[in-house]
């Protein structure tokens, strides 16, 4: 029982997580970086390594 429980949760993270990834292109749809939270705090976009990003 109690493995069945560590289970469900690591597959509760993982849906969570999977849920919140995605990519975002800059302006000339030449670059992209992905993110796993929120674009904001991609490690990509913080040292601006695609230029501005179109939204």
């Amino acid at each position: 029982m109690n493995k069945a429980i560590k289970i469900a949760v690591l597959a509760a993270v993982v849906a969570t997580l999977s849920g919140c990834t995605g990519s975002v292109y800059n302006k000339e749809k030449n670059c992209d970086y992905d993110y796993l939270l929120h674009p904001a705090i991609s490690i990509s976009k913080v040292i601006g390594g695609c230029g501005p990003t179109s939204k």
